[in-house]
């Protein structure tokens, strides 16, 4: 085809939406762009930039406030905290289990 007779192709929000939403579920089961692209017929390249763009659109500057309001230093502090607990909590849980193991016998 010379470039006069190139017709550019049209690609709906839908599909665009569509094709990215199967772009993720192939990559979970370990799938590749460019499987995705040649199944729908677009370019591997189209598709990767139809997933940048709408990871730009959706991405959220490091000082975002979470939906509690907390900051993210914050919720990652409070997390952090939590963690330790929870891992204290286990510990605890783990030697009882062996101390009453070691009772029934």
């Amino acid at each position: 085809m010379t470039k006069s007779q190139h017709v550019r192709r049209v690609f709906t929000a839908e599909f665009k939406d569509e094709a990215l939403r199967l772009l993720e579920t192939r990559r979970a089961r370990g799938g590749s762009v460019t499987g995705v692209a040649c199944e729908l017929g677009v370019r591997p390249g189209q598709l990767r930039e139809w997933a940048q763009q709408a990871d730009r659109a959706t991405s959220t500057p490091v000082s975002a406030v979470s939906t509690s309001g907390e900051t993210l230093e914050q919720e990652v502090r409070r997390l952090r905290r939590e963690v330790a607990t929870l891992k204290q909590e286990a510990e605890f849980a783990k030697k009882a289990a062996a101390f009453f193991a070691r009772e029934s016998r």
